[in-house]
């Protein structure tokens, strides 16, 4: 089977291993592909770095919301490289609050923005605010590919996401028992706009919940999912790496 993990922070210094050895593992667990994501300038450019170094691995540059304070301009001079395929992660985490709200919508704004100028994907991290997520899409029209990272949803905001073009990808968060509502917008989501993540060194799968967590172990997700849609893990193999080539039109051969 061949997964794509479509959000991951490979040049994170907690991943297990160490980089080169997450992308090893990863490939003996047959993620072919992996989508290393920046979060301010520092991590986006380590991100484009580790996409030079490796085959199969990309980068995105982008500015979430917790750094929103350091401004987007920070970061606009490292989208040319060729290996850098969205814009993001950025949205808003209203949990957290790092940054004023303020300061969080107008980055989330100029991202958005950013990604219809360069006609490039938009991975949206929202934690806490939904509500002003769908209002700040529709007033500025999603992207062409709008991608809803660590979806953590029920059915009713999976639906919005999909009624407006959106994808949904599910992280290790599904395979959680508590996870009840966030598994019935994976048997909710179409196939076809559906990715999976790990986000590691996050959130870590069960069996492996607790632990660091490394791009090898996206496939315990798919098959979680595969359980939970009555689905085989080939199947579902197959059908998100389509949909990642779908919404990050430079992974397609």
């Amino acid at each position: 089977m061949n997964w794509t993990d479509n959000h991951c922070h490979l040049h994170d210094e907690r991943i297990p291993g160490g980089t080169a050895a997450a992308v090893a593992a990863a490939r003996a667990a047959g993620v072919t592909t992996m989508i290393t994501v920046g979060c301010d300038f520092q991590t986006s450019a380590a991100a484009i770095a580790v996409a030079e170094a490796f085959d199969g691995v990309w980068a995105t540059v982008g500015l979430h919301p917790h750094d929103a304070v350091n401004g987007v301009d920070t970061i606009t001079m490292l989208f040319d490289h060729p290996k850098v395929v969205a814009v993001g992660e950025c949205g808003l985490d209203y949990f957290y609050d790092h940054s004023p709200r303020g300061t969080q919508r107008e980055a989330f704004v100029h991202q958005i923005r950013l990604a219809h100028q360069l006609e490039l994907p938009l991975v949206i991290h929202t934690r806490d605010a939904w509500a002003d997520t769908f209002e700040v899409l529709t007033t500025e029209g999603l992207p062409k590919q709008t991608i809803f990272h660590c979806f953590t949803g029920g059915p009713a905001e999976a639906q919005t996401c999909l009624d407006l073009g959106g994808f949904l990808s599910f992280s290790g968060i599904v395979t959680f028992k508590t996870a009840v509502d966030l598994q019935a917008a994976a048997r909710l989501c179409p196939l076809e706009r559906m990715l999976i993540e790990t986000d590691s060194p996050y959130l870590a799968p069960v069996p492996h919940r607790g632990k660091p967590n490394q791009p090898g172990f996206v496939g315990f997700i798919g098959a979680h999912i595969a359980e939970l849609r009555s689905d085989t893990p080939q199947s579902i193999a197959e059908a998100t790496t389509a949909a990642a080539c779908l919404a990050f039109p430079r992974l397609a051969p």
